[in-house]
């Protein structure tokens, strides 16, 4: 469901460009809201999130889409933990909706679909991997990198019960916006991917915003 946010970027209160293949890190307390805004077009923002505050739980696939009936979120999907508890609600996105089934891009799997050639090709997980590297305060390890969201990227069912990954349904400037239910813990990917549409073969930035 396409819904426009009140909120302007200027009065945010932290503002930041996501480089493809890069990482990103945030505490966001309960109450805050979030935007992640494809700032190209055609851009795919892999995304964890758990509690800030006791990271065992975290944003969990399953729960969520047993909540809310729907294997594709958007605004008024509320994003459940493995605890089933509200994490995060979407308020805004004008995008249309975002993928929670695809997964995230890794070496493996990119040697498994593409070619052993691309095994070496930097993936979502690498980004993931090095973050946690980076920021040992937050007491992850690689056993913690588990279900995420695609946010903009666009992966169709089959009628066969499959999944397809198609070319994006975003635009240069759409967003999503989350509001915090819980002190979260945010580690975005900015998708690497040059193998198949869900970067339109181009990867670009995104921006983060928060108030």
């Amino acid at each position: 469901m396409l819904t426009e946010s009140p909120r302007h970027t200027e009065t945010a209160q932290l503002k930041a460009t996501v480089n493809a293949g890069d990482y990103w890190v945030y505490r966001l307390q309960e109450g805050q809201t979030l935007r992640i805004t494809d700032l190209e077009g055609n851009q795919a923002a892999d995304t964890l999130f758990y509690n800030a505050d006791d990271t065992a739980e975290r944003y969990s696939v399953t729960d969520t889409l047993r909540g809310q009936r729907n294997v594709f979120l958007t605004s008024g999907s509320v994003l459940l933990s493995n605890e089933d508890r509200p994490m995060l609600e979407i308020v805004a996105d004008t995008c249309g909706r975002h993928d929670t089934l695809g997964g995230a891009c890794a070496t493996e799997s990119n040697t498994v679909r593409y070619s052993l050639e691309k095994r070496h090709m930097h993936a979502c997980r690498d980004s993931w991997l090095l973050a946690v590297a980076q920021h040992p305060e937050y007491g992850l390890t690689r056993r913690d990198i588990t279900h995420n969201i695609n946010f903009f990227m666009n992966v169709p069912v089959t009628k066969e019960g499959g999944l397809q990954f198609a070319d994006g349904i975003s635009a240069p400037g759409k967003y999503v916006e989350l509001v915090a239910k819980m002190n979260v813990l945010v580690m975005i990917s900015n998708c690497p991917q040059l193998n198949n549409p869900c970067n339109g073969y181009n990867p670009t930035p995104i921006e983060v915003a928060v108030w």
